[in-house]
């Protein structure tokens, strides 16, 4: 048996794709591929249903992954072992993220208390941050997609709506407030498949019966802020990511439910841990202090 390739399986069935895991794992597709084939030779059964949408686990790589779930969960132990002296001198928080805005207020917040405190940040679409949350590549996820896995802890920590960027020299920029119905035709710039603000976009203009012009699909919203500049079209943001460029015109969006939330999420087994408990709490103070929250309540689901 070769631990690479029983390792391999593992992050693919976590993803839930070769490309997202192969993504995480710093590999390339094809090589995570190559052993996932190799273990799949090995053993002389298929291990995954393979689609044009991802992979889905045979019977016989569900039992696989019941197991490479505990082989995970020791090599993880293993490591914080081994790591353990640096811990205690230095606390180092691994996060992943949709979006940094979400995340530096409360790391800023955190480090008044924590003096120690380091941090890795690592900004994708919610599919991605899942997927390394899931797989402990990440210590915590903050992401605007809710979810119910119960291998996760989620609470909200902040909540949203979506606005409309347009250039300052469209004609929409001489108004405060939009409707969808406004975008037919448009060209659109927004985040790419597999992140809130592409999923709110696509189901609302959908069930306004809207048809928009080109979508041209961008990485970050900081790229879609800088497509809107650049003349490619309207785009879509979260209200609370629209900064002060005088380039840019924000509208509010009428006649559709654009309302969206930010939640923190982590392994459940991990909620208590310090340096994650922490975050979580300083980003519950966070929120009601600020009322980012409507009712002021942020409770865990």
């Amino acid at each position: 048996m070769n631990l690479t390739h029983v390792l391999a399986f593992h992050r693919v069935a976590t993803a839930g794709s070769f490309s997202v895991a192969s993504r995480l794992a710093g590999v390339s597709q094809p090589t995570l591929s190559a052993q996932v084939r190799s273990l799949e030779q090995a053993a002389g059964v298929a291990l995954f249903e393979r689609g044009g949408r991802g992979v889905r686990l045979t019977p016989a790589g569900e039992q696989l992954f019941a197991a490479t779930r505990k082989l995970a969960e020791a090599m993880d132990e293993v490591s914080r072992l081994l790591s353990n002296n640096r811990a205690h001198s230095r606390a180092h928080l691994r996060i992943a993220a949709d979006s940094a805005v979400h995340v530096l207020p409360i790391l800023a917040e955190l480090k008044k208390s924590t003096a120690s405190l380091g941090f890795s940040l690592h900004i994708d679409n919610s599919a991605a941050v899942i997927a390394r949350v899931l797989s402990s590549e990440a210590d915590v996820g903050v992401m605007a997609k809710p979810t119910n896995d119960p291998r996760l802890f989620s609470t909200m920590i902040r909540q949203d709506r979506l606005v409309l960027l347009v250039n300052r020299k469209d004609p929409l920029a001489q108004r405060k407030r939009v409707p969808l119905t406004d975008l037919a035709g448009r060209d659109l710039v927004v985040r790419e498949r597999g992140s809130i603000t592409r999923e709110v976009a696509e189901s609302r203009l959908k069930a306004a019966g809207v048809q928009t012009g080109q979508v041209f699909d961008v990485g970050t919203r900081e790229a879609v802020a800088e497509a809107v500049a650049a003349g490619f079209g309207v785009g879509l943001a979260f209200a609370s990511e629209v900064g002060r460029d005088p380039r840019l015109v924000a509208l509010r969006i009428l006649g559709a439910d654009v309302a969206v939330a930010e939640y923190a999420i982590c392994l459940s087994e991990r909620r208590n841990l310090g340096s994650v408990a922490k975050f979580f709490e300083t980003a519950r103070q966070l929120a009601i202090r600020n009322g980012w929250l409507t009712d002021g309540n942020n409770s865990g689901s």
